[in-house]
């Protein structure tokens, strides 16, 4: 288990950039994407054959559960294109501490008690409904920080890594570089979450956006102005952000998609 506290070397490669962020966000009004801090469950799922309303029908009955135990909100969207799940599911844990004290176990187990379905029913269904599943356990930032990104958009983008091995600082603080280009550029922050446990994913980034074209975004930028937001950022050039994040990586992932109605 790997945590990231106030003295941890991939906090402290990135702390100057945090600082420049926060300068950024003060003129852009924009939420930077804080330090990992908080810990979140992120869940991918893919439906099983025919049964993908079910299953978001399935999940939507056991909100109401969450809110009772105090394990809300559900942070949700659904896959358009990329990787092979439908569905991806973030819900806010705080610590372990939090997640697991006797306060919130009481909780849980009475809003348990007082749901339509049980919990083993609600497995059963989950099983017959899903054909894959995959947990990992990560590091974010506040919780009120994810709330605000989900406020009004309706559009997702989440790039999802593995390191190579000895590069997870650095790929953190690559990050963070493109981060301040994409506020350069008047794009948002993405939040980023690094892994503690579970799946085999280093860290991934989270885009929230208005709609597809708030995504597609700066095509009317100038080189010039491109070429001045990757200086600031660390790169050298804009052909080189991707380039130089390859040098970084085993493996990668991007998948869009859209809210959940």
């Amino acid at each position: 288990m790997r945590n990231l506290t106030k003295g941890s070397p991939i906090l402290s490669a990135g702390l100057a950039l945090v600082v420049l962020f926060i300068a950024v966000a003060s003129v852009s009004g924009e939420t930077p994407s804080a330090k990992p801090a908080y810990l979140y469950k992120t869940t991918f799922v893919r439906a099983a054959p025919g049964k993908l309303l079910g299953l978001i029908a399935l999940y939507k009955s056991r909100m109401a559960v969450d809110d009772a135990s105090g394990d809300g909100p559900l942070f949700w969207w659904r896959h358009t294109q990329g990787d092979q799940w439908d569905l991806m599911l973030l819900s806010p844990m705080g610590s372990y501490a939090e997640y697991y004290s006797k306060d919130r176990l009481a909780r849980r187990k009475k809003a348990a008690g007082d749901a339509a379905l049980s919990r083993d029913e609600f497995d059963q269904k989950l099983n017959a409904y899903s054909a894959w599943r995959e947990d990992i356990f990560v590091m974010g930032p506040p919780l009120e920080t994810v709330k605000k990104a989900f406020e009004g958009t309706a559009y997702y983008h989440i790039e999802i890594f593995v390191s190579l091995p000895g590069k997870q600082e650095e790929l953190f603080k690559e990050r963070e570089m493109e981060n301040v280009y994409a506020v350069e550029t008047g794009r948002p922050y993405n939040m980023i979450f690094v892994r503690d446990q579970g799946a085999v994913w280093d860290l991934f980034t989270l885009g929230c956006y208005r709609d597809l074209q708030h995504w597609a975004g700066t095509g009317d930028l100038s080189k010039e102005k491109r070429e001045a937001a990757a200086r600031k950022a660390g790169f050298a050039s804009p052909d080189e952000i991707g380039p130089y994040m390859r040098t970084l990586i085993d493996m990668h992932r991007d998948t869009m998609g859209v809210a959940i109605k």
